[in-house]
């Protein structure tokens, strides 16, 4: 069975980004909340539909559910931006987009504590999931706001969405099928 490797060394933020130390993926998912950067990617089709990940169930946090198309650790001595264009790569296999960032903020659950950098962008080529994914697919945002509070999506996902659903110009694309 596939797992994380929990001897990934990340590095360790205060609120404002500032690296102050680091530590390993075991040790930053294990109950710490040592804050840790991570970014995510809202990838929109010029339809204004969303692409979602499908979290693999044999991932120790929320496993089975639906998540931001992109969303990934920040590993020691590297930037944000680099970060974002190689997990993008990696999870869905996109090389060639311009990313928008949207903003940053903190995320706590039981097990962790992240700063997020929140990024979309608009991208109609061909979207490749890793075996990293169990695939994933877009969605309409009719459909996002159906499955909300059902145990379909991830709770960070839940929460972030209803963030960017209030910034302006967002979604970055017109949606005639939101509602």
């Amino acid at each position: 069975m596939k797992k994380d490797n929990s001897t990934e060394i990340f590095p360790i933020v205060d609120e404002k980004g500032n690296t102050i130390g680091s530590a390993t993926r075991g040790e930053c998912h294990n109950g710490s909340k040592l804050l840790h950067p991570v970014v995510h990617l809202h990838l929109f089709d010029k339809e204004g539909r969303l692409y979602l990940q499908q979290r693999p169930l044999w991932k120790e946090i929320q496993p089975g559910k639906w998540d931001t198309a992109v969303g990934g650790h920040v590993d020691y001595g590297e930037d944000i931006e680099t970060a974002l264009i190689r997990e993008a790569r990696e999870e869905i296999g996109i090389r060639d987009f311009e990313p928008q960032f949207l903003m940053r903020y903190l995320f706590e659950s039981e097990r962790e504590k992240e700063l997020v950098y929140v990024y979309c962008t608009v991208h109609d080529g061909e979207i490749k999931p890793s075996d990293e994914l169990d695939g994933g697919r877009f969605w309409s945002i009719r459909e996002i706001e159906d499955a909300k509070g059902k145990e379909v999506l991830t709770p960070n996902f839940e929460l972030e969405f209803g963030m960017l659903m209030r910034l302006p110009g967002f979604p970055p694309v017109p949606n005639d099928k939101k509602y």
